[in-house]
């Protein structure tokens, strides 16, 4: 299983916000430490700020910040809102499939429990896990290097 840019840069926009904690992060800054452009970015904040995951604070010193603890926010949460599609083979894109083994397919189960531990494991590292107390990630990120912008609450 291959996840998109999209979920891939959903993670690191809620490592660097958790990177970040007590602070607002710019959507310009991210897309700069990630070497991307700001309007990508913020087609991939709007599924975030839909679920919950990250709010916006407007204006001339606003920005983003994590709405919930990191360490509330599970990868498979994350996964779950920015795929669209987990079918590993065509018969598990619909009931339609044209092969006459659908219905006792060792082949299917096996990746439906192979899918299912694939959930498992991201269900078990939330974004603290990947983000908070890793001493070079401020550094990495170049936050460090950024006016301090106080998020209020």
């Amino acid at each position: 299983m291959r996840l998109t840019r999209q979920t891939n840069y959903a993670i690191r926009i809620l490592m660097y916000c958790a990177a970040n904690e007590g602070r607002l992060s710019r959507i310009s800054d991210i897309a700069e430490a990630y070497s991307l452009s700001d309007l990508f970015l913020f087609k991939i904040l709007q599924p975030l700020v839909e679920h919950g995951f990250v709010e916006t604070v407007r204006g001339r010193h606003g920005g983003v910040r994590l709405a919930k603890p990191a360490g509330d926010i599970t990868l498979f949460d994350v996964v779950r809102v920015t795929e669209d599609n987990f079918a590993m083979a065509e018969c598990f894109e619909n009931d339609d499939a044209e092969c006459p083994l659908v219905e006792s397919c060792g082949l299917n189960e096996a990746l439906r429990k192979a899918l299912n531990a694939f959930f498992e494991v991201l269900a078990g590292y939330t974004i603290s896990d990947l983000a908070v107390g890793k001493p070079d990630m401020r550094l990495l990120l170049g936050l460090d290097e950024l006016p301090e912008r106080v998020a209020a609450r």
